[in-house]
């Protein structure tokens, strides 16, 4: 018979909220994980109280992740990652206009895109590139200097899942620019993203090639998981828009950070209040 453990996280996680969640899900015994995180064990795992589970953790601001007990890191092979907004801070295009003058109405694009009101990515992506038409390709490199940052638990995220001999995706609905240098920077196996345009040292308002869209995210990361001999249990997959959707349903551990609506609701696990590295924290040692 399968055993599920409850592994709760939120910044300040006290006694009481854990006596609280305990009750809720009938808990055998519990493990503190530091002062962010616990692992209850032993737990009822039926759709009623998983459902009570998720409602406690909404109001309360805790994440929640149901894990079979036993299970570790290692048991995994790949880590995807989509780079904007989540293993970033930054949607790189929207700072690429703020420097053309033209970020409201990037980011206005960019925003219903990840909501999923723009149903085509595609034709989104053509649309926000056509506004940077002109500027100079040294924007890029001031975008990544100045606003680009990693998100909080990035690089022990990725750090540990190397450790732990997995292999590391960055796919992106964004630009190589920006997805080689943090292949680079955070030793990654792969990166595939978008390549921008450009003549005679400016941005021509196109993209070259074909677009990396939804459908394109997940056919990359199912080409990487059979290189890596790796099925959809041995899979981390992580986004935060509507187009990492199709990426994340190649995924048993498909995970929405800091994600829109659409994302949580079809994603298996949400990190809404726990930084990248809250992921460790539900493998064994």
């Amino acid at each position: 018979m399968t055993t599920f453990n409850l592994v709760v996280q939120t910044p300040a996680l006290t006694g009481e909220l854990i006596e609280q969640i305990s009750a809720i899900a009938e808990a055998s015994g519990v493990r503190r994980l530091g002062s962010t995180a616990a692992r209850l064990l032993g737990v009822n795992d039926s759709p009623e109280t998983r459902d009570e589970v998720l409602a406690w953790g909404e109001r309360n601001h805790v994440d929640t992740a149901y894990i079979r007990s036993g299970t570790r890191l290692s048991d995994c092979k790949v880590l995807a990652m989509d780079m904007d907004s989540t293993l970033i801070n930054i949607e790189c295009i929207d700072e690429i206009a703020d420097f053309g003058g033209v970020k409201k109405e990037v980011a206005s694009i960019t925003e219903a895109a990840m909501r999923g009101e723009i149903k085509d990515f595609s034709e989104s992506l053509i649309k926000r590139v056509a506004f940077l038409k002109g500027l100079s390709t040294d924007v890029l490199q001031s975008v990544y200097d100045q606003r680009l940052r990693l998100n909080p638990g990035a690089e022990q995220l990725v750090g540990r899942a190397r450790e732990a001999g997995i292999r590391v995706l960055l796919v992106s609905g964004g630009f190589t620019f920006f997805t080689e240098k943090l292949k680079s920077r955070l030793n990654l196996d792969a990166a595939h993203a978008n390549v921008l345009e450009s003549v005679d040292g400016k941005l021509t308002g196109s993209v070259l090639g074909r677009i990396l869209d939804a459908q394109g995210k997940a056919d990359t990361l199912k080409s990487f998981a059979a290189e890596c001999g790796a099925q959809p249990h041995q899979i981390i997959a992580i986004g935060d828009g509507a187009n990492d959707l199709k990426m994340l349903a190649n995924a048993d551990y498909s995970v929405a950070y800091r994600a829109k609506a659409v994302v949580r609701a079809q994603a298996r696990y949400s990190l809404n209040v726990t930084a990248l590295d809250g992921v460790l924290n539900w493998f064994e040692p």
